[in-house]
């Protein structure tokens, strides 16, 4: 391992957490989220900083940005784009859409409805776009980072489970502490500050790391500990439905990046603790009668399963 690398990283995140007051730990996990390769979903109210982190990350990553405002007559052609047929070309030319970017911001994803959602889950998984029968590659590296209101909110819909499933993790930031929303408050406009932020890192330093999180290594009975947690929201006593193994992937590689952000070329059990319940809640619905959330219940199941 470059140990450049972790120190760069933690000044990644130190620049993110001048935006962000407060939020280390959510700005920690967006990072650990990009670095293993996978989409980021934020829910939470609206106002409390959703959008900046998604451009904080995008300019601190050095990454082409854009921003789709997600409402229920967006079409698909609105985000992938559409061929026009050209007088002076006589021909058809496609222009792309905002998807053809490195980061595509999908601001209140849960507002648009199915046929968007379905045009999103292709870039998403395949990393492409099919457009009047012909495949387009998106950018590498590409990442969508969506902002989602609660879904008992007016005008809401809500994300299918196949759609859930192909992001990475899921963060609320919540309200800032009182310390916070006054440096909010006393301070420059956060629009302003992200405007003037230099880029901590580059595309290609970013597709190194995410390559080093690869090479970071899990041990047999780390392993073992990760499949317990598996099997265990397959058991019919905390979830409905567990967890699939491409879920289970998930959590590994989340767990490696932030290994590898700690300055660790190891897995430890801390990593897929730390990690479980914003990598695996929006996958699951806990069993009547539970009185917890996911994320609680995630927790409670951590606690609750031996680490041998």
């Amino acid at each position: 391992m470059d140990p450049n690398l972790p120190r760069q990283l933690a000044r990644l995140v130190d620049q993110i957490s001048r935006i962000i007051v407060g939020k280390r730990t959510q700005i920690e996990d967006a990072v650990a989220c990009l670095l293993a390769g996978g989409h980021l979903l934020i829910e939470d109210v609206p106002g409390v900083g959703k959008t900046t982190l998604a451009h904080a990350l995008a300019v601190s990553l050095g990454l082409d940005f854009r921003r789709v405002q997600f409402t229920a007559d967006l079409m698909p052609s609105d985000l992938i784009g559409v061929s026009v047929f050209e007088r002076a070309k006589d021909a058809f030319v496609f222009h792309p859409g905002p998807v053809f970017a490195q980061v595509l911001l999908a601001d209140e994803i849960n507002r648009a409805g199915p046929k968007t959602q379905s045009a999103l889950l292709e870039a998403m998984e395949e990393q492409q776009v099919s457009v009047e029968n012909v495949t387009r590659k998106l950018p590498q590296p590409f990442f969508v980072i969506a902002t989602q209101n609660p879904s008992d909110q007016l005008g809401t819909y809500p994300l299918p489970e196949s759609q859930l499933d192909r992001f990475l993790l899921r963060v609320t930031l919540g309200y800032p502490d009182r310390a916070s929303e006054r440096e909010l408050l006393a301070g420059e406009d956060r629009r302003g500050l992200v405007a003037r932020l230099p880029a901590v890192m580059q595309p290609d330093e970013l597709v190194v790391a995410q390559a080093a999180v690869l090479k970071v290594t899990a041990s047999e009975p780390l392993l073992d500990y990760l499949q317990a947690l598996i099997a265990a929201t397959r058991d019919g006593r905390w979830f409905v439905e567990g967890l699939s193994p491409r879920a289970g992937i998930a959590v590994l590689r989340a767990a490696k990046a932030r290994a590898l952000m700690a300055g660790r070329g190891y897995v430890a059990p801390d990593d897929i603790q730390a990690i479980l319940p914003q990598a695996v809640a929006h996958r699951l619905v806990p069993v009547a009668g539970a009185g917890r959330g996911a994320i609680e219940q995630v927790r409670a199941m951590v606690e609750a399963t031996p680490l041998s």
